[in-house]
């Protein structure tokens, strides 16, 4: 690939950034708000895994569809449906199909119908480009955990107790949804707290890591058979 320099140069920053990410990650939970340095290293990131796709494409054209004119907008396909990939195919990427079945089947691969990261990825890249930097939400979930000798109970926010309930013999509070103050039990509550995308209710950090080894898996993938 003649790119594949500048595809890989692109994976690390992209992975260096992540770094950077997760250290204001922290900061940004305890201050329940989205630090802009650090919305701006999350675009950051997204674009350059998109411009690696796209050096992708503009490689896997070069390369295989050497009889036609390349056009000036041409970009990694990503397509909801069979056929619309296909049809994608046959008019940016004419001939690929029948002069390199394995580079078109592994495009395929990875599209949204098949792998649906792809289109969320798609999704939260467009929005940060065309719009503004992309929201994330701060969302808590608390978890109840009682136990007493060997034996533990726990539960989230979707388990509501009414009265008279009670859990490993303890009666349960149904203001507080915890056991009545005893002597018999421990009672543990734990508050998972996370930022997640508002377009597909990703969690950030997880999503932009799978982000990162989906794009460097398909280099892989693709460099030797370009």
């Amino acid at each position: 690939m003649k790119r594949a320099a500048s595809i890989e140069a692109l994976i690390k920053r992209a992975r260096s950034d992540f770094q950077n990410v997760k250290k204001a990650y922290e900061a940004s939970l305890h201050e329940k708000h989205i630090r802009e340095d650090l919305r701006v290293s999350i675009k950051n990131i997204f674009e350059n895994l998109r411009s690696s796709l796209d050096y992708m494409a503009q490689d896997i054209f070069e390369a295989k569809c050497t009889q036609t004119e390349k056009s000036d907008r041409l970009y990694f396909p990503i397509r909801f449906t069979a056929m619309g990939f296909k049809q994608a195919i046959i008019k940016d990427f004419p001939g690929l199909e029948q002069s390199a079945s394995d580079v078109c089947a592994a495009l395929e691969k990875v599209q949204p119908y098949n792998d649906p990261w792809l289109g969320q990825f798609n999704k939260l890249n467009n929005h940060n480009k065309h719009q503004d930097l992309v929201e994330q939400a701060r969302t808590e979930l608390r978890q109840v955990t009682v136990s007493r000798g060997g034996s533990s109970v726990s539960w989230g926010p979707v388990v509501t107790f009414g009265s008279g309930c009670s859990v490993i013999g303890v009666q349960i509070d149904p203001h507080t949804q915890l056991p009545i103050p005893n002597n018999i039990t421990t009672t543990q509550v734990t508050i998972w707290v996370d930022f997640r995308f508002a377009e597909n209710n990703q969690p950030v950090l997880p999503f932009i890591e799978a982000s990162i080894k989906h794009v460097k898996r398909l280099f892989d993938n693709l460099r030797d058979i370009v």
